[in-house]
């Protein structure tokens, strides 16, 4: 019985786009999907379901943080039978050659927290994208002329990093830190299901610099459009 999403059976597609805003799955749906309805506002962690290129798509907020993703993508596979899902978030940069609103496809994913360690206890899981999306999204990028950027990320527990660890995640090639894929990508294998993690640079750690609250919320159509031709393709 799902505890947090309080959908019908049939209301969610088997194709979902997961922002960790709930605020940003609202603008989602109300100008990228058609006919979207509600099927969600739980703890204000609202999730719709339309159509996209004449699919089903549905668009799921996650809030922030591996613990809370966990929460609405466990619900989302255990209950409604959803096969596909892409995070549509955003990264701080850690590499001199990306800049603000650059567009990531977050082949694996790194991580400082404790869910796999305490899944895993002394082995160390690898989490990574699934190819077939991950190649989908790199073509879909080219065909719309984006530059995106293909490579490791990273999930922080830790938003404010006082010690500086991403320094030495950037120096092992890492792109971008953020706070959700490495459990989608960790769920998504055990689940046996499809996910992807398409990012957009919010801000550079490294050289300084960052978009508004309300330019995260709401203007980066570029990784909405990519994540929705990729997972209606």
């Amino acid at each position: 019985m799902s505890t947090h999403i309080n959908a019908p059976d049939g209301a969610i597609a088997e194709a979902v786009l997961l922002p960790g805003d709930p605020l940003r799955a609202k603008f989602i749906a109300e100008n990228f999907l058609k006919d979207a309805k509600c099927y969600n506002e739980v703890r204000g962690m609202y999730g719709f379901t339309g159509t996209y290129n004449g699919k089903r798509v549905s668009v799921q907020g996650t809030g922030m943080g591996q613990p809370s993703l966990s929460i609405y993508v466990n619900e989302l596979f255990r209950f409604y039978g959803v096969q596909k899902a892409i995070r549509v978030g955003t990264c701080g940069a850690v590499q001199n050659d990306i800049a603000l609103r650059d567009v990531i496809l977050a082949q694996a994913a790194c991580s400082d927290s404790a869910l796999n360690t305490q899944r895993f206890g002394g082995m160390h899981f690898a989490p990574i994208a699934d190819f077939g999306l991950l190649s989908t999204a790199h073509s879909k990028a080219v065909d719309m002329g984006l530059n995106a950027k293909v490579g490791l990320c990273v999930s922080s527990d830790n938003f404010y990093d006082d010690k500086s660890n991403w320094k030495l995640w950037a120096e092992y090639g890492a792109l971008g830190l953020e706070m959700e894929a490495a459990e989608l990508y960790t769920l998504a294998a055990k689940f046996k299901r499809k996910a992807l993690a398409i990012l957009t640079v919010s801000d550079h750690i490294l050289l300084g610099g960052e978009t508004t609250a309300e330019e995260r919320q709401t203007s980066f159509t570029n990784m909405i459009k990519l994540a929705l031709e990729t997972v209606t393709a």
